[in-house]
């Protein structure tokens, strides 16, 4: 069983950064990939960015590269994700994600992702 913590998120104007952090516990924490997904009001979930438990491997959304960089410390099972130059399309309660495997790519689809967060809200206004 692993457990996921989000924190950070909150309200800013576009063209501000925020920070989520996620913290992963439980067991047997030594391979895997953790990302990010957010869901907009009545859309589905997207992913976001995703990252291995080493950090070589990394992925972004189209619609975030650029703009957003994910980064993690192995030693503590938490992954960050820096969000520049928000965009209010971006408002979006968004997701930490836990898959207890390693596919390169870093694989984009819910179904993937065993373990969630509860979520935080992020709302960048015009």
């Amino acid at each position: 069983q692993v457990q996921l913590l989000e924190s950070g998120g909150g309200s800013v104007q576009a063209g501000g950064s925020l920070r989520l952090s996620c913290a992963a516990s439980g067991h047997n924490l030594n391979i895997y990939v953790m990302a990010w997904f957010r869901q907009a009001p009545g859309k589905e979930r997207e992913f976001v960015a995703g990252i291995s438990r080493s950090g070589i491997s990394t992925r972004y959304a189209d619609s975030v590269k650029g703009r957003f960089t994910i980064s993690g410390d192995n030693a503590k099972n938490t992954i960050d994700l820096q969000m520049n130059t928000l965009k209010p399309e971006d408002t979006a309660v968004y997701y930490c994600a836990y898959d207890p495997s390693l596919w390169v790519p870093i694989r984009v689809l819910e179904s993937n992702y065993q373990y969630w967060g509860h979520g935080t809200r992020v709302t960048v206004s015009s």
